[in-house]
């Protein structure tokens, strides 16, 4: 476990450079399903950070994230990759990401095959009078067939955006 965790500091360290702010922090909580039969289903929490956008071009922008995942059942993720986001009208907005990261089952139950794995997102929100934001989200957590076995995992997740 105390690899797990150097892994996420030196990924988050490499994201930010350690000299520019943050777009945001997004705290969710959810419920996450397990594919694999004899898997333990729960609650998840997340916190992702999203590095100001490197890319940004009319409604579309692009930039680097980062995210740590915690169940009940004392699954772990943590993963770094790009998240987008897709500006609609009247303050909607369209959210997606692709986090590769590192993955520990709680329960041998929730053995998603190997400690490789990819988070993806894709969510619809909206931004609140106060300037922070709603929104739901789906995710699945994959090795990409890297592994012989790739059961695969689902969330859905209720998140609040906390711009910087």
């Amino acid at each position: 476990m105390k690899k797990f965790a150097k892994y996420w500091v030196l990924a988050l360290a490499g994201l930010t450079g350690g000299t520019a702010s943050a777009q945001e922090m997004v705290f969710s909580l959810g419920y996450t399903s397990y594919s694999l039969e004899g898997s333990e289903d729960s609650a998840i929490a997340s916190i992702d950070y999203s590095h100001a956008p490197f890319f940004v071009r009319d409604r579309l922008s692009a930039g680097w994230g980062a995210a740590v995942e915690a169940t009940a059942e004392g699954d772990l993720f943590a993963g770094a990759g790009v998240v987008t986001e897709f500006q609609l009208d009247n303050g909607w907005f369209l959210e997606g990401s692709v986090l590769p990261g590192l993955y520990d089952e709680g329960s041998a139950g929730n053995d998603l095959g190997s400690a490789f794995e990819i988070r993806s997102l894709f969510g619809i929100g909206r931004e609140l009078p106060s300037g922070n934001r709603l929104s739901l989200a789906i995710t699945h957590k994959s090795n990409a067939s890297t592994a012989d076995s790739n059961p695969g995992a689902n969330a859905f997740l209720l998140r609040w955006h906390r711009p910087f």
